[in-house]
């Protein structure tokens, strides 16, 4: 039983745990269009659901339908408009790593029961290999131009020439639950070096970069600086869309701390008094002022303190230099 302390966002990672072990259990066969029959077995992230039945009433509830692969969605706090989209797939070989894969969006104008409409868009979406090597995601970015049912199907290529496809449903909502790009960062004032006796009280983590601990966000929107901030829990980073964020956070810092400002905010309030219990754990406010749905998250915030990029779960050294060198670039600092 999950203990009182703990909100949405730890209930939450229990229950992607749980879908990923459905998802690795479940292939379904779906007719020549990609509809699925209507007793179509499905893995999803609510499994209590059992069906598709009240699905689409839940925000970040997802959906697969699959032949062969096992499918885990990586950004389930979708809105209207731009946004980055990934995806964790895998056979029975283990992690697929194509270097580029095809995706195509649907949309489902009456619900999941109607008929999809589309492809809407296609994109080719990179792989991006997380540090170790054990974990992995395709990442693109589609544009969804109206709130409700959507779809994303990815064909995967084998060796003989064939191809596999997966479906993934969710919802994409007129507004993410979490801050968008193109909004004001909410002035935060997380705990600092300043605050404690130990850094082991800023972060469950072993690795101990000191200088992601030195600011408030506050302080850092009073700089008037862009700044990278991600918040994360680095010893419960336990599925397959979380990776070493911190840690590839204070790898990009030594890179661009001259034109940045890079901060840590650990998931928990109480890192010390854990140890490996969740039940224990006291979830930060910030949280909620931030809106925050996943285990992990990271935003690129721009000189005037607007949201310039915001990538949920892991996000790669590339993908996220990229981010900051366009900051960067926009603000005369490059």
């Amino acid at each position: 039983m999950v203990a009182p302390a703990l909100s949405r966002l730890t209930r939450a990672r229990v229950v992607l745990l749980v879908a990923v072990g459905f998802a690795a259990l479940t292939a379904v066969a779906c007719g020549s269009s990609g509809d699925v029959a209507p007793t179509a077995t499905v893995a999803q992230s609510s499994p209590s659901e059992g069906s598709f039945a009240g699905f689409e009433e839940n925000q970040h509830d997802w959906t697969v339908v699959s032949y062969d692969l096992d499918v885990v969605l990586a950004t389930p706090d979708l809105g209207v408009g731009a946004q980055r989209f990934a995806l964790v797939l895998s056979d029975s070989q283990g992690l697929v790593k194509f270097p580029v894969i095809e995706l195509n969006t649907y949309r489902y104008p009456d619900g999941f029961a109607s008929d999809r409409e589309g492809p809407v868009e296609t994109k080719l979406a990179r792989f991006t290999l997380f540090p170790f090597g054990t974990r992995g995601i395709h990442v693109t970015e589609f544009d969804f131009d109206s709130a409700g049912a959507w779809s994303v199907e990815a064909n995967v290529p084998r060796s003989d020439g064939t191809e596999v496809q997966a479906e993934v449903r969710f919802r994409v909502m007129e507004e993410p639950a979490s801050v968008n790009v193109g909004e004001p960062a909410p002035p935060s004032k997380n705990r600092t070096l300043s605050d404690v006796s130990d850094i082991a009280e800023l972060t469950t983590g072993s690795h101990h970069d000191e200088e992601l601990y030195r600011l408030t966000i506050a302080e850092a929107i009073e700089m008037e600086r862009p700044f990278v901030v991600v918040f994360a829990s680095p010893a419960f980073c336990t599925n397959a869309v979380c990776g070493p964020q911190v840690e590839v956070v204070s790898d990009l810092r030594e890179t661009y701390s001259d034109g940045a400002e890079f901060i840590h905010v650990d998931l928990f309030e109480n890192p010390q008094e854990i140890q490996g219990d969740l039940s224990r754990a006291v979830e930060t406010d910030l949280l909620e002022e931030w809106g925050l749905v996943s285990q992990e998250w990271t935003y690129v915030v721009d000189a005037d303190g607007v949201v310039a990029a915001r990538f949920e779960n892991f996000v790669g050294a590339g993908e996220l230099a990229e981010a900051i060198e366009s900051v960067l670039e926009s603000d005369g600092n490059a």
